[in-house]
């Protein structure tokens, strides 16, 4: 056995239910990594799903490897859980990436590694570097210059696909061009120039071989008989022994802040046969089940899913509830599992700031929803708002207040009856602009406002007892804006803030680069995308026309999850207009 202080961090191996060891002899050897903790990448469920599916490949052996722990210091070793090997021993180096403010890890893991940040100088010694997940979905140009190739799109699409193709001992180019023009999804930045206005603002972005001029999102149009579930149980994360199930994807309501109700339309439900199946599977490993989903609580068929639970021994929880859905049945089964806190997103403070960004739940709502949850016996409430939203004024602000303020009221009313008081904690969040939303053209407020608007209302609030204000850091959020918004010339950034180390105030002091040109900038209606060469099926002139109608408190309705012209992701007969 390997001694302990070799290891870059420690063996969970040890403690893991469910991991797969195969022979390496006559396999395509694949590292996939996730750049952040084995506990972070552990609990994402999409990162454990791709683990599955690359081993169930037959010609496949794929291992994991994550961000070392900070106990394991300058240590070059970043080694696999299941083997220990090196990355660079492997064939390919698959990255899963969910979150943009991960991208410098990206660099720090392949540093760490021996490995050449830029692809352009790497070959055919060093692996493949790949990389997908809901990030790529969205922009993957601040790091296109490190990757060789994105796999854009829902990997059991296309994962037997590209390895159907992908060939170990071929020219690399010439192996990256057959994946370009055969794989689902596949985008080869190598394979694509992009050219700039004078202003700054792209002019265009083409092939310069022969691969198809815009990436076609891979896409799974029925889930009925795709099971997504843990594939390991372990102590080791957020999670702690949790047997997750993927519920849904997409989301019907279409918020206009919210990439997971554009880029994954329609939304697709599983059938409650197949997700009974599943809970049982979970439950023969352990008492404790996660739904998973953009949209749980929309699931059709809920409140009959949770009666089944409930005659079980399992506890379970919700990722994701909307405050219109608290059905009895649903504060029951949380009841029955033990949760003592539950989250309600009103987002905005005032019906207007509601109707801006379509979030279809009015006051009355919100507090019906805390008061049956305190009615059933769940004693804490987390709040989430969002501050910078478009058309934003300081009134709106002051409604974060007021709402909070009458949330309280209720709150306190249901927790007399209990005889049990708990606490509210409102959590306060700056507005980033996402791709492939209504608000992609607007601009994001600057620090100082940020600021300001936190500070009012941690003082509106800071008097009133049992409530508790969290707020994240604006310049967090700058920074995550910058990484979501930027183009390739982000990338010459990134390596800075790597070689400082993180230190981003440093980073952005040495840089020549203007980083509110992409963060405090309204975009214009025809102005060119970095990540516009992205076909998620949606037609431009439906997000704009959005766009337009939250400047005029307009609504719009749910997605109604069948085929139709609306948007144009259902429309047989649409145009490439995006």
């Amino acid at each position: 056995m390997v001694r302990k202080t070799q290891r870059p961090y420690r063996d969970f191996s040890e403690t893991e239910s469910g991991a797969i060891r195969k022979e390496w002899k006559g396999h395509v050897s694949v590292a996939l990594v996730y750049p952040n903790s084995y506990f972070v990448g552990m609990s994402n469920l999409g990162f454990q799903a791709v683990y599955r599916l690359l081993n169930e490949i037959e010609h496949v052996v794929c291992e994991r490897a994550f961000l070392p722990e900070k106990e394991a210091g300058n240590s070059k070793n970043v080694l696999t859980i299941e083997s220990k090997r090196s990355l660079t021993e492997f064939d390919i180096i698959a990255f899963s990436i969910s979150f943009e403010n991960d991208y410098i890890n990206i660099l720090k893991i392949m540093q760490k590694a021996g490995l050449p940040l830029q692809s352009a100088v790497r070959g055919n010694p060093h692996p493949l570097v790949i990389a997908g997940g809901v990030a790529c979905f969205l922009n993957p140009e601040p790091v296109a210059s490190f990757i060789d190739c994105f796999l854009i799109g829902e990997a059991e699409v296309f994962l037997k696909s590209f390895f159907n193709i992908y060939d170990p001992g071929e020219n690399r180019k010439s192996c990256l061009k057959k994946i370009a023009m055969e794989v689902p999804g596949a985008y080869v930045p190598e394979f694509y120039k992009a050219d700039y206005h004078p202003d700054g603002t792209l002019c265009s972005f083409k092939p310069v071989d022969d691969v198809p001029d815009k990436i076609k999102k891979a896409y799974s149009k029925n889930l009925s008989g795709i099971p997504t579930c843990s594939s390991i149980l372990t102590p080791h994360t957020t999670f702690d022994q949790t047997y997750l199930i993927e519920v849904s994807r997409g989301c019907p309501h279409g918020c206009r802040f919210c990439s997971a109700g554009y880029i994954s339309r329609p939304p697709r439900f599983r059938p409650i046969l197949l997700l009974e199946e599943c809970i049982e599977k979970g439950a023969a490993l352990t008492n404790k089940i996660g739904l998973v989903g953009a949209a749980v609580s929309d699931l059709p068929g809920i409140a009959g899913l949770c009666k089944t639970v409930d005659q079980s021994n399992t506890r379970i929880s919700f990722s994701s509830l909307r405050a219109e859905a608290l059905v009895p049945e649903l504060v029951d089964t949380l009841k029955q599992s033990g949760v003592k806190t539950a989250t309600i997103a009103p987002d905005a403070g005032s019906e207007r700031m509601r109707k801006v960004i379509n979030k279809g739940i009015d006051e009355k709502t919100i507090l019906n929803a805390v008061r049956a949850l305190v009615s059933g016996n769940i004693p804490n409430i987390k709040l989430y708002f969002m501050i910078g939203l478009p058309t934003e004024t300081m009134d709106d602000v002051e409604a974060v207040i007021d709402l909070c303020v009458k949330i309280k009221s209720a709150f306190l009313d249901e927790s007399r009856v209990k005889k049990r008081i708990g606490e509210i904690t409102v959590s306060i969040n700056p507005f980033i602009p996402k791709p492939f939303t209504p608000f992609q053209w607007s601009s994001m407020d600057s620090l100082s406002l940020l600021n300001k608007k936190i500070k009012i209302i941690r003082s509106g609030l800071k008097r009133v007892a049992n409530i508790k204000v969290q707020a994240e850091n604006p310049r967090k959020a700058y920074i995550q804006a910058l990484l979501s918004r930027g183009d390739r010339k982000v990338a010459d950034i990134l390596v800075s803030a790597c070689e400082n180390n993180g230190n981003w105030p440093k980073t952005f002091k040495e840089t020549a680069i203007n980083t509110d040109f992409y963060i405090l900038r309204e975009r214009k209606e025809d102005e060119l995308f970095p990540w516009d060469f992205i076909d998620h099926g949606l037609h431009r002139s439906y997000l704009f026309n959005e766009y337009k109608k939250a400047y005029q408190n307009i609504e719009s309705p749910d997605c109604p999850m069948k085929s139709c012209s609306i948007c144009g992701v259902c429309d047989p007969e649409k145009e490439t207009d995006q």
